[in-house]
């Protein structure tokens, strides 16, 4: 695993805070709302980046010449996606909040990108259930399309790694996108509208680690767990989740892993959920080469 994505990753560790108001029902606006929410971050990330960093800076930062011109292009996407929903939404249309991205150069931008680009994947794949509207779900696909080569070009032509997980990707619940966005969201307008999500407890791993290697997990839950309750690691991969009991904090990953994977404590051994979920996601991955060898 690489230096930057190690460090991204421990960033999205933090303490994550509920900054939106909760609402439980969930309709096609809610949904949209939820999406926008996702792609006012991604808009606030990517153009104060490249309002801090010249073409020079990524060059001296080991990134090929040509990296900042595309991702200006992706800023452009971002920013799209955003004039898209919010038209869609109308006077119903979430505003964007307060962010703030523990980038430090352009090369821990880049892989703080490929990490975002990634969750975004999973969250409009997580969410199109939730969307009746057919041409609201054709419009998600289009985004969730674009979304997906961001993260392919990131993780491959930049950053060097693998541009897929597997044949299939992660599709993420509402709350686990929302836990990993709040890591990222300082404040928010009060007048925005309220929305069906809630943080979990913040779920860290320590770098470095591997697949069938043990690792300590780093969390405080919302609420005590009773003495004597085993707990689990749900490791989501694809559409597949594989469990892991906890002895301690620790837990031995599962030596299958590949690709960007994420994982939660949990009270149970086969199916978990919001309810019995007690802290993350938090994001791993596991890099491998053309021929699957996993690459350290």
């Amino acid at each position: 695993m690489k230096t930057t994505f190690a460090t991204v990753a421990l960033a999205l560790g933090a303490a994550a805070v509920p900054h939106i108001k909760r609402d439980d029902a969930i309709d096609d606006t809610t949904v949209l709302n939820f999406a926008l929410t996702l792609e006012h971050l991604e808009n606030a990330f990517y153009s104060g980046a490249l309002a801090k960093y010249s073409r020079e800076d990524f060059e001296k930062a080991g990134l090929p010449s040509w990296a900042r011109g595309r991702f200006v292009q992706v800023a452009a996407h971002e920013a799209a996606h955003v004039a898209f929903l919010s038209g869609a939404l109308g006077d119903k249309a979430t505003q964007p909040c307060n962010y703030s991205f523990p980038y430090t150069d352009p090369k821990s931008f880049a892989g703080m990108s490929q990490v975002i680009e990634g969750v975004g994947v999973s969250a409009y794949t997580g969410a199109a259930q939730y969307i009746t509207d057919k041409n609201y779900l054709t419009a998600a696909a289009s985004v969730l399309a674009t979304e997906a080569r961001h993260a392919s070009w990131v993780a491959s032509a930049v950053n060097k790694e693998a541009g897929w997980s597997g044949a299939l990707d992660v599709p993420l619940g509402l709350n686990q996108v929302y836990t990993i966005a709040a890591a990222f969201i300082t404040s928010c307008p009060s007048t925005n509208p309220a929305l069906p999500v809630k943080a979990f407890p913040s779920l860290a791993v320590q770098a470095p680690y591997a697949p069938g290697g043990t690792i300590e997990l780093q969390y405080t839950p919302a609420t005590p767990v009773t003495d004597g309750t085993d707990l689990y690691a749900a490791f989501y991969t694809g559409l597949s989740v594989e469990y892991a009991k906890l002895d301690g904090n620790k837990v031995v990953i599962p030596g299958t892993l590949r690709g960007q994977v994420y994982a939660v404590v949990t009270t149970s051994a086969s199916a978990v959920n919001d309810a019995n979920t007690i802290a993350g996601p938090a994001i791993l991955r596991f890099d491998f080469d053309s021929v699957g060898n996993l690459m350290m």
